[in-house]
């Protein structure tokens, strides 16, 4: 038989080099509408819930009992539960019902009713309703600033660059662990070299996170992963209990924190007990909805691999970024892990989050390229920044960013990577030579750049930690040096651990080191002409991008 030579070239396409699996309800392989998924029921008796979505409760798992003790509202949870699944999916979708009226009915919903609810809604209907749910109405960002080599100048450099850019928040990790109080520190300094008021996190083991933020050189933490099922908590060592005391330590030290779960993840476990990919992250979303935590990192985040592998598995992941802000929580959309060959796959698995916006749309968009990227590589990279801009503009969208100049861009990684050096300087650690802040200021990633000795660096950043060294010692040591502002705004970043203020909902903060959350900044939308719109101002941002041709390029 011939072979056509039209699917000879399709069989070449990119997207078909991902990977597809039919649907396997008995290992959780299937996104949504498993035949195993409970049928949504309640029982309350003397103010406690006696039956949760067919299981009494003697039968309940842990995660059973804690979802029914502190994340329903039993007040309103029968007269919810009686609501058609329809009728709550229109509340979503209709502008004349408000955000706040949503979230009491769904407050009283068990997690097989929420699901039940999601299955009735297409992707547009949930895109509608993710524009009025989400918690703050200013939409955000939040990038990855990680390197192969754990270079700390090239990290602030590029900490610096994407601050600029318009991230809010950033997050790194490390090679070797040992670089940690390098890397934070990094990204502390480079992150405010790019403008004040840049909140930042260190993703690592919990207790040397937890201390790296008590000690005032991070700002907040979400790597606190809670799962769906009993067996995969059980494997981590950890109960929705744990998590919660956890959680309060960080907030007990003015620390903002969320959650991390995601669809697929107890699929990779090998525990997903034959139910939907949605129907245990739905679980997880209430798990940190009943631990009183700020809000989640969710869409499926590191397993995307696996939804996307199924039918409706990207469906899947918007639904449950709805069903976060449903619950009145901070939700990071995810948007970041690699998942796809295909650059059409890959921008409309964002479009769902980008166009009605999110809290923040990327919970990991790379702000170094993808080779740097320790995070197991992002959906978006340095090399994509022109494309999201132009997107922007194209739809007249808001995804968090902005247009910027080579000379701004050179001049805020010089000055973060000087600061760096002066600190280093200042604290006695390995030198940083005038080389290297040079190629840091020009690097495209760290392939540009001078190798330091990783020995000592090592040693140093361990002796960081034996010293002590805390947030006042990085403002003492800028000021020292002459970076009177970034000092200013290191310090500043540490005054919101009194205030307590930035542990709200959503909450960011703008360059002035005001804080904007879901209390002050509280999403209104009610159809066209409410909720965020572009000012003019932004606009003129987002739409004066260097590539357009301007009528004085026509001048003699």
């Amino acid at each position: 038989m011939n072979k056509s030579k039209r699917f000879e070239a399709l069989a070449a396409r990119p997207v078909n080099q991902d990977g597809f699996v039919v649907e396997w309800p008995e290992v959780g392989l299937i996104a949504m509408g498993s035949p195993n998924d409970p049928v949504p029921s309640i029982k309350i008796e003397k103010g406690k819930v006696i039956e949760l979505d067919g299981v009494v409760r003697d039968k309940f798992d842990f995660i059973d009992q804690f979802i029914a003790d502190y994340a329903i509202d039993i007040n309103v949870a029968e007269k919810a539960m009686a609501m058609p699944d329809v009728d709550i999916a229109k509340m979503l979708v209709d502008v004349n019902v408000s955000r706040e009226e949503v979230t009491k009915v769904v407050l009283g919903l068990t997690p097989a009713k929420i699901v039940a609810v999601l299955n009735t809604m297409n992707v547009v209907e949930m895109m509608m309703a993710l524009q009025k749910m989400r918690a703050r109405k200013l939409p955000s960002n939040q990038c990855h600033v990680t390197n192969v080599a754990d270079n700390p100048v090239l990290i602030a450099a590029d900490a610096a660059e994407a601050a600029l850019r318009g991230f809010d928040e950033m997050e790194t990790t490390v090679a070797v662990v040992r670089y940690a109080p390098f890397n934070a520190l990094s990204l502390l300094i480079g992150g405010q070299a790019g403008r004040g008021g840049v909140l930042i996190q260190c993703s690592l083991e919990e207790a040397t996170e937890l201390q790296l933020g008590m000690r005032g050189i991070t700002a907040y933490a979400e790597t606190i992963s809670v799962y769906g099922t009993e067996n995969v908590f059980v494997d981590g060592d950890d109960t929705p209990w744990s998590k919660t005391f956890l959680a309060s330590a960080y907030a007990s030290r003015g620390l903002k924190m969320r959650f991390t779960s995601g669809t697929g993840s107890e699929v990779q476990m090998g525990y997903a007990e034959g139910k939907s990919m949605l129907y245990l992250e739905v679980r997880c979303i209430m798990i940190a909805r009943g631990a009183g935590v700020q809000g989640l990192q969710n869409g499926s985040v590191s397993c995307i691999g696996v939804p996307a592998a199924v039918p409706s598995g990207i469906r899947a992941v918007l639904a449950e970024n709805l069903c976060t802000s449903m619950l009145d929580l901070e939700v990071a959309s995810s948007n970041d892990q690699t998942f796809t060959h295909s650059d059409i796959r890959r921008t409309a698995r964002t479009l769902m989050e980008m166009l009605p916006g999110t809290d923040f749309i990327t919970s990991g968009y790379s702000a170094v390229p993808n080779y740097d990227n320790m995070f197991a590589g992002s959906n978006w990279d340095v090399e994509d920044y022109d494309d999201w801009n132009i997107l922007q503009r194209d739809l007249m969208v808001d995804g968090g960013l902005k247009p910027v100049s080579e000379e701004e861009v050179v001049a805020v990684r010089s000055k973060a990577a000087r600061a760096l050096q002066a600190v280093f300087k200042e604290l006695g650690f390995p030198a940083i030579t005038d080389a290297e802040v040079e190629a840091a200021t020009y690097a495209h990633g760290s392939k540009d750049m001078p190798q330091r000795n990783v020995v000592e660096d090592l040693k140093a950043a361990q002796d960081m930690m034996k010293r002590e060294i805390t947030g006042l010692d990085i403002v003492k040591a800028l000021a020292n040096s002459g970076f009177n502002d970034l000092a200013g705004y290191v310090l500043n970043l540490l005054k919101q651990r009194i205030s307590g203020d930035y542990l709200h909902t959503a909450a960011i903060l703008d360059k002035d080191f005001n804080v904007i959350s879901a209390v002050n900044n509280r999403n209104d939308y009610r159809g066209p002409g409410t909720g965020y719109r572009i000012s003019a101002e932004r606009w003129d941002e987002i739409k004066n991008i260097s590539q357009a041709i301007k009528p004085s390029d026509f001048d003699e």
